[in-house]
């Protein structure tokens, strides 16, 4: 019986991982490049999400007296978007990133953050859109200490984003209210 168990629970392994075995094919750089297109689209969208989901209000909150605030946060995020792509793709800045975004009594409202966020994501999306891909090996020097690919530096500049776009999950769970779903496509 033990014998008839094992091969059973071997026929049907063997079954369940071949009728589901995947066709493969080679990605390309064009393959890549619009993959990284529709994450960033896909980030903004979420983005956009945090940023409507917390009241206008509540723009100022802060967990802490040592943290930034909800705008902050933002805004950070949206002056990393640039400032990183920037250095990853060797384009000019946005005309507004200001290493003083974030302090700007001007633009902690929604509408400001709003714009800022929205902006910063069509920097990247355009910059990623615009650049060659036979470029994103070149090796670049980040913050005169990091040698990195022009493509791991874009990599860092979503982690970036998704990292402080997370951070905010905590402010609007402390006001009582349920972020956004979860977008992963």
């Amino acid at each position: 019986m033990r014998k008839n168990h094992l091969s059973s629970s071997f026929l049907f392994l063997f079954i369940l991982l071949f009728s589901t075995v995947a066709k493969s094919q080679g990605l390309t750089s064009a393959d890549i490049k619009a993959q990284m297109v529709k994450d960033w689209e896909r980030a903004k969208a979420y983005t956009i999400d945090y940023l409507n989901t917390m009241p206008a209000d509540k723009y100022g909150f802060k967990p802490n007296d040592s943290t930034r605030s909800f705008a902050q946060q933002m805004l950070h995020l949206a002056g990393g978007n640039v400032f990183l792509m920037m250095t990853a793709a060797g384009t000019p800045p946005a005309p507004w990133l200001s290493m003083t975004l974030e302090s700007r009594t001007s633009a902690q409202v929604k509408d400001s953050v709003m714009y800022y966020i929205t902006s910063s994501y069509d920097y990247c999306i355009n910059t990623i859109k615009a650049t060659d891909v036979a470029k994103w090996g070149e090796t670049v020097k980040v913050f005169n200490t990091y040698d990195v690919t022009r493509f791991a530096m874009m990599n860092k500049t979503f982690e970036h984003q998704d990292h402080h776009r997370g951070q905010t999950t905590i402010y609007i769970r402390l006001n009582g209210i349920k972020p956004p779903q979860e977008r992963l496509f």
